[in-house]
């Protein structure tokens, strides 16, 4: 019996889901149909898109940019959430949970399967994270459930950066009880075992104003696809690095397991759909 998924986005024309998700469904013997569906960008209109899909029998469906607050908005008002949504305040994984909507946020703990594929230490480690929108927000809670020591957050802003952390310690615990600090980009400095750029900017060619002073043994971009600004200037300082497609195939495997109920043996997959066009 073929199961039917979909990803939500606009644009869409460009996401490469249903090419990974039919390498997953083969791997473990499923018959799926994935699709893009693209959609205008307006709350009735997302809400009529989702309502259409699961009444026709869909399985579950990704969510991507701009819909997953309005995901999350969806779930909370109708359905349910998983604490990483929550505290994400996104979602980009919705199923149906005893017929409601039911929304997860597969995206931190998809980059922190990735970084624990590399072989990274997390346990301890002092991490810093450049950013402080939806992408750096959806990873403090898995980060620290993978057990590192302590986050800073930078931002150009540093009163978005300070209020970020504000809203996510009143959002659970062991946010609540971690030792977080915050910074201005320009001011990050010191030694860290793993910097994050969770912000876009190397998309344009533009550079971060990193301190000469910053130093990190690991650096990790969540952009993927051409050269980044970001990786080359730690790669230059000895850092190894990575950047974040290895991410995209990590949140999306643990959308399809959510799904489907098959674990899969994602390093055994990296040769194909690294290989995808």
């Amino acid at each position: 019996m073929t199961q039917h998924f979909m990803v939500i986005g606009n644009p869409i024309a460009h996401s490469k889901s249903p090419a990974i998700h039919q390498i997953f469904a083969a791997s473990v013997g499923l018959d799926i149909r994935y699709a893009r569906q693209y959609c205008p960008d307006a709350s009735d209109s997302f809400t009529a898109v989702v309502e259409a899909f699961f009444n026709g029998g869909g399985v579950g469906a990704n969510v991507t940019v701009p819909f997953k607050q309005l995901a999350y908005e969806l779930c909370h008002e109708r359905g349910g959430l998983s604490a990483h949504a929550a505290v994400a305040g996104a979602v980009n994984t919705l199923l149906l949970k005893d017929g409601k909507p039911y929304g997860d946020n597969t995206d931190g703990q998809g980059l922190v399967n990735h970084l624990q594929q590399l072989g990274w230490p997390l346990s301890g480690a002092k991490v810093a994270i450049i950013g402080a929108g939806g992408a750096a927000r959806g990873t403090l809670l898995p980060l620290l459930e993978a057990g590192v020591a302590s986050i800073t957050l930078a931002n150009r802003t540093l009163s978005k950066a300070e209020a970020l952390i504000q809203s996510l310690r009143n959002a659970h615990p062991l946010i609540a009880q971690a030792a977080l600090n915050t910074s201005t980009v320009d001011e990050l400095e010191g030694d860290f075992d793993l910097i994050i750029n969770a912000t876009s900017i190397g998309l344009s060619g533009d550079t971060l104003p990193l301190a000469p002073t910053l130093r990190c043994t690991y650096a990790y971009d969540m952009m993927y696809g051409r050269e980044l600004p970001f990786l080359q200037h730690f790669s230059g300082l000895g850092a190894e690095t990575s950047e974040g497609y290895g991410m995209l195939i990590g949140q999306a495997a643990l959308s399809f397991t959510q799904w489907t109920g098959k674990p899969l043996a994602v390093a055994e997959l990296m040769p194909q759909l690294t290989a995808m066009p």
